[in-house]
């Protein structure tokens, strides 16, 4: 699953990605952004999906649509599917961002969503690194990593969400199911930008 953002309505694209990476299947949705609804937007594309065959859920990032939380515990709760949400860029964390860009019960909500979810943890994919949360998944940290310098400690190597996102990624550093729908929920952004435009001549 993964987003692209208008000036208020994110597109929603979810891809199902066979083993052999073959692309299977596109579902499209759309959640505000800045709003609270990006995991039942996620909830209704698997439901329409309805492949049972899907062998784990890949979201890319935590946040989308300018910090519309998604709830990976509530998505694994409900599918049973190993849920893994990835990025690609280190940083900080996203509590001070909540703290500067929201105040009351909208920052309250958020800090509470981003301290409630699984811990981050970095993983080399074809020379490039990227940053894995998972849940439902073995996820334990590299042998002695946790007394390390490192301010994100590294997946073991072969564990099971390590070789989960390998098995996904042929080339670079995002998995297959994330490139596939970022391409095609900017692709649906765009399109949903034009037509609205034409409506309005």
């Amino acid at each position: 699953m993964a987003f692209s953002d208008a000036e208020s309505v994110a597109t929603c694209a979810g891809a199902v990605v066979r083993a052999d990476r073959v692309v299977d299947g596109l579902a499209y949705g759309r959640c505000a952004v800045g709003g609270d609804d990006a995991t039942d937007t996620v909830r209704d594309l698997i439901e329409r999906i309805d492949r049972p065959d899907v062998s784990a859920l890949l979201l890319a990032g935590v946040a989308p649509a300018w910090f519309n939380f998604l709830d990976p515990e509530l998505l694994f709760e409900e599918t049973g599917l190993p849920t893994l949400s990835l990025s690609f860029e280190a940083s900080p964390g996203l509590e001070p961002a909540i703290r500067e860009q929201f105040d009351g019960d909208a920052r309250e909500w958020r800090l509470d969503a981003y301290r409630s979810l699984p811990p981050r943890r970095s993983l080399t994919v074809n020379d490039e690194q990227v940053f894995v949360r998972a849940i439902g998944v073995d996820a334990p940290v590299e042998d002695g990593a946790e007394s390390g310098d490192s301010p994100v400690p590294p997946l073991a190597p072969n564990c099971e969400a390590a070789r989960i996102v390998r098995g996904f990624t042929p080339e670079g550093g995002r998995p297959e199911p994330l490139r596939v729908a970022r391409l095609a929920a900017r692709a649906g952004r765009e399109l949903g930008d034009r037509l609205t435009t034409e409506r309005r001549r």
